[in-house]
């Protein structure tokens, strides 16, 4: 069973960098069993359909948006992320997730699980560098919410010992005036 779990997010806008915060944290503190591929997706915008195909499970990481406070964890289903028709995209970074499992499936080599952990983000439209407080606190649940469909499907990640530091490089690197330019 081939299982990716990917990370969505503009590491620059603030909250939406909590899918590759969350790949980090698990890349640092855990170890995959073969089958387990982890990647940090950025922001594909459309280019979402190859990183998508070739995968019987996927497990997204991304925030989304949904009634409740900034932090709060939602996992949504294939049949519950294909529920509603696509939406107008706002922007090129918009992860266009249903177009691409919609085109997979119209291929006929969509994955036959997916599971997207998302959490309400507090702030996702302001260039700036870090998470909000709540989305910050949300790491830890995302990161169980994880593991735990990897048990479900007899994949149980084993944890890193020691564990290594997480490269949240985007977060540490020095900042300067040119660097907003």
């Amino acid at each position: 069973m081939q299982i990716a779990i990917l990370g969505l997010g503009n590491v620059l806008m603030g909250d939406d960098a909590l899918g590759p915060q969350v790949i980090a944290h698990l890349q640092a503190s855990y170890v995959f069993p073969e089958g387990v591929v982890l990647e940090d997706l950025g922001t594909p915008g459309l280019d979402l359909h190859p990183h998508l195909a070739g995968h019987e499970v996927l497990i997204l990481v991304d925030v989304v948006k949904s009634v409740g406070e900034p932090g709060e964890l939602r996992l949504y289903d294939k049949e519950q992320i294909l529920k509603h028709p696509p939406g107008p995209r706002v922007s090129p970074h918009d992860p266009g997730l249903k177009e691409a499992l919609l085109g997979l499936q119209f291929a006929g080599s969509d994955p036959s699980e997916v599971l997207l952990v998302g959490v309400i983000p507090d702030d996702t439209s302001q260039l700036e560098v870090g998470l909000s407080a709540p989305v910050r606190q949300a790491i830890p649940a995302a990161i169980d919410a994880v593991l735990t469909e990897l048990e479900k499907r007899g994949k149980a990640a084993s944890e890193r010992q020691p564990a290594d530091r997480p490269d949240i490089w985007w977060e540490t690197a020095p900042q300067t005036e040119t660097d907003a330019l």
